[in-house]
């Protein structure tokens, strides 16, 4: 049984990423009392408008900009700390919705921590592989979680214990890196000086997580919902491989991510794009490469929030959506970004793979198969006329509606709300 008959919501991203994952959550927020993150770090990008005032959120989770809202970053997260405060500084700039984040925001002390050597080894890392490079951010996200898994990463509360310990074992990592990187410099004595001070800077905020959030819900009504980061194709396990971020962003990551049971979960919400976008490289089944893609890009604003880079565009995939809500279990789906398309004449979506001819089933591990896939299409009329306006399902043009209606019959899953432009207001919900 969920802990006080509590159970945590869960908004995921349904593709590769920058589906406005940030906007639902934002909305849903409003009658949250905690919101987490369990997974990935600042190579995560969330942008969320607040009364005319954008937030531009990478660590942080996007609740936070909600008075009476806990932020919780997980033990799942990988966290750079310096840039952590950097961002919340930007983020105080940006509008009032900062206003007292000391007071709300809270760190788990198993969180591990991202070092300025673990983005150094990330960028060598992506330089020594050359035309086979993944595109990563160069955060040092991939090198922290390696750190982790090898058992010799630096943990949020060693940082707050023996000063000495934690010094002789920077030395003794930076050491070992340097026999892999040699061009790789550290001052170690210096190093050990920032951190100490960034140790005391970020202690007020350190807590038992797991305690924290279970007490929370073993003590009456408290609801949860976890800010899901990354994308389902971008899972360490389940994405594309080796294009993937380094973290499990699927529905198992809130579990391991938070210390939470599986039964603690409860609605689990996908953010799926009304077309398809991806940063960096990797296989893109419905990519569009010319005019249309183009369109896509300009039309939708499709620079990344964390990097700059321009995303690569594509007609909707629906053979993804339907594998993500496989691994997802979503029980109802946020599209955004409808408004994109308000101009074009028609518009299609990739319903599924053939493979030699043959209808697949499922989507393919193998990076060699999925490049061999042909797209299986359905042309659907465009409405050409501005969405913005729309705030009810009946608001939105014929065509745009039966759009919303063809995902739905071919994932099999509810469309609960509908995303026709940026601000938090243009948000169609049909609850």
């Amino acid at each position: 049984m969920a802990a006080g008959g509590n159970k945590v919501d869960v908004v995921l991203g349904g593709q590769w990423g920058d589906e406005g994952k940030g906007k639902l959550v934002d909305i849903l927020c409003g009658d949250m009392d905690i919101v987490c993150r369990c997974a990935g770090g600042n190579n995560a990008g969330h942008t969320v408008v607040v009364e005319g005032c954008k937030y531009h959120f990478h660590l942080l989770p996007s609740g936070i900009v909600h008075p009476k809202c806990t932020a919780v970053i997980g033990n799942g997260v990988v966290v750079h700390i310096e840039q952590l405060f950097a961002e919340i500084k930007v983020a105080e700039e940006a509008g009032p919705g900062m206003q007292g984040w000391e007071k709300r925001l809270v760190i788990s002390d198993r969180a591990h921590i991202v070092l300025d050597l673990h983005q150094s080894i990330d960028g060598i890392q992506e330089v020594e592989k050359g035309k086979d490079s993944i595109g990563t951010t160069k955060k040092g996200i991939g090198p922290t979680y390696s750190a982790k898994a090898a058992r010799h990463g630096f943990r949020v509360c060693e940082l707050l214990g023996d000063q000495d310990k934690f010094a002789a074992k920077l030395a003794k990592v930076v050491s070992d890196y340097q026999k892999r990187y040699p061009t790789l410099t550290v001052d170690v004595e210096s190093e050990v000086e920032k951190y100490k001070q960034l140790g005391e800077k970020i202690r007020p905020l350190v807590r038992d997580t797991i305690s924290l959030l279970h007490t929370r819900m073993e003590s009456g009504p408290c609801r949860i919902l976890v800010e899901g980061a990354n994308a389902a194709m971008l899972d360490i396990d389940f994405g594309t491989y080796p294009y993937v971020t380094s973290s499990n962003c699927t529905a198992g990551g809130v579990c391991t991510g938070l210390g939470l049971p599986p039964q603690c979960v409860g609605k689990v919400y996908g953010v799926v794009k009304a077309y398809t976008t991806r940063v960096g490289d990797g296989a893109f089944p419905t990519e569009l490469t010319g005019e249309i893609g183009q369109r896509l890009q300009k039309d939708g604003h499709e620079y990344g929030t964390t990097t700059g880079r321009p995303r690569r565009c594509g007609w909707l995939d629906l053979a993804i959506v339907k594998y993500t809500n496989r691994l997802n279990g979503y029980y109802s789906i946020c599209l955004t970004k409808l408004d994109v398309l308000d101009s074009f004449d028609e518009i299609k979506v990739g319903v599924g793979y053939k493979l030699h001819g043959e209808k697949m089933d499922g989507f393919p591990a193998d990076l060699d198969v999925l490049a061999q896939v042909e797209v299986d299409y359905v042309t659907l009329p465009g409405w050409k006329t501005s969405t913005k306006d729309a705030r009810s399902f009946a608001d939105l043009p014929e065509q745009a509606q039966k759009y919303v209606e063809h995902i739905e019959q071919v994932i099999g899953v509810k469309v609960q709300w509908i995303g026709v432009g940026p601000a938090r207001d243009n948000m169609v919900s049909r609850d």
